[in-house]
């Protein structure tokens, strides 16, 4: 569903004063404002798992034309959803949300990973690749018309239900060698600008924690060779080691192989109930096994981009929330944050249009404090024949 409001007349340079100062040369020549371009179930892109290759690749023009002309300079383009690719891959299966059957090669065959890169960076445009890492399938546990270079079908014992999905193991050496290759295989052959991790790295069972880390989740025999080799780890401690142990190889391994790709990853926005004073909720650190604060401390990532998808006068407190995050007991090594913010809260959650100015409006403010913009999710809920503009 598109907007039909007038978040989309956001013209911060210029309507709203408070922000003029912050629109100077030296800032809009850091500033990142980005989008979202979903791919799991047709979300953003494609539009159905039928489309033909013409108008996937007019419908990519589309998106690009729409943010370029909303002052948009950077996409975050979903290019592995659930172990399979959106792009030319030798290890994974083509993705079925591109042609209906995992494993199919798009007829013409076109690559939509090079032609987004093309399109967008000749509209100025970075594009970072968006890597959901261990999630291996959506909506579904069953295997049935998996292709076989499936990681669920290549490694099995190791890929695990949980919900209504199938789940890699990060507790699996396999797994993590796996996850790594496909990503480094993205940043050696294609001209991208930076990878960008989903900040779910285990899955979360809202409600009983205890059931999340001792029994939700079945990494019970990769856990049990942990202990069989001396480990003494808490299995939720152990589970966060797990995924600081990928963030910072991840993190060490791009910057090997193209220094100057950036790395950044969008945990969820609140790193763990009553940091900062007041803010409750699940948890980053608790709920989804991510110490993504400590990532931040260590410089493992270019950038952080917290899910801030809450109101500022809400419990949580947007405007608390920023602030936390950029604060340098948090970011002492000067990093990057960007405002993951929910435009799609709109029509989805009925919130003010002028809640998206605010927000914008407060990250402004902040670049003091390293807070370099937003990233937008998602990329269809800014279409319009309104005109949308992100200022500058």
């Amino acid at each position: 569903m598109v907007l039909k409001v007038v978040l989309l007349s956001i013209l911060l340079c210029g309507i709203i004063s408070l922000v003029d100062s912050a629109c100077s040369a030296g800032r809009t020549k850091r500033e990142l404002r980005g989008a979202w371009i979903a791919t799991v179930n047709n979300k953003d892109w494609p539009r159905s798992m039928s489309e033909t290759t013409q108008a996937n690749k007019l419908h990519l023009i589309y998106l690009l034309n729409i943010l370029r002309d909303a002052n948009f300079n950077a996409v975050f383009f979903q290019v592995r959803s659930a172990g399979e690719a959106m792009y030319a891959s030798s290890i994974e299966p083509w993705s079925q949300y591109l042609t209906g059957t995992q494993g199919m090669a798009p007829s013409p065959a076109w690559d939509p990973l090079q032609f987004l890169i093309d399109e967008a960076h000749a509209r100025n445009m970075e594009v970072h690749a968006w890597f959901n890492p261990f999630k291996a399938t959506s909506g579904t546990i069953s295997t049935a018309g998996m292709s076989a270079n499936h990681i669920a079908k290549v490694i099995p014992a190791h890929v695990h239900p949980f919900g209504r999905n199938l789940w890699m193991d990060p507790g699996s050496d396999e797994v993590q060698d796996w996850v790594v290759n496909v990503t480094l295989d993205v940043v050696r052959r294609y001209d991208i600008d930076g990878v960008h991790m989903d900040g779910y790295f285990y899955p979360i069972s809202i409600g009983d924690r205890i059931t999340l880390f001792y029994g939700g989740f079945d990494d019970s025999a990769t856990y049990n060779a942990y202990q069989s080799d001396g480990g003494t780890m808490s299995r939720a401690d152990w589970r966060r080691d797990n995924v600081n142990k990928f963030v910072e190889r991840l993190s060490t391994k791009i910057h090997e192989t193209k220094d100057w790709v950036k790395f950044g990853v969008s945990p969820f926005g609140i790193w763990r109930s009553g940091y900062p004073s007041g803010i409750t909720g699940i948890s980053s650190v608790e709920d989804f096994s991510t110490d993504s604060r400590l990532w931040l401390q260590k410089g493992w990532v270019d950038y952080l981009a917290p899910q801030l998808y809450w109101t500022i006068d809400g419990p949580q407190n947007f405007s608390n929330l920023l602030d936390w995050w950029s604060d340098s007991a948090q970011n002492p090594t000067h990093k990057h944050i960007y405002a993951s913010v929910a435009d799609y809260r709109i029509v989805d959650n009925n919130w003010s249009p002028d809640e998206m100015v605010h927000q914008i409006q407060e990250v402004q403010m902040r670049t003091n404090r390293q807070v370099w913009d937003e990233i937008y999710f998602n990329a269809h809920q800014l279409q319009s024949k309104q005109k949308i503009s992100r200022g500058h």
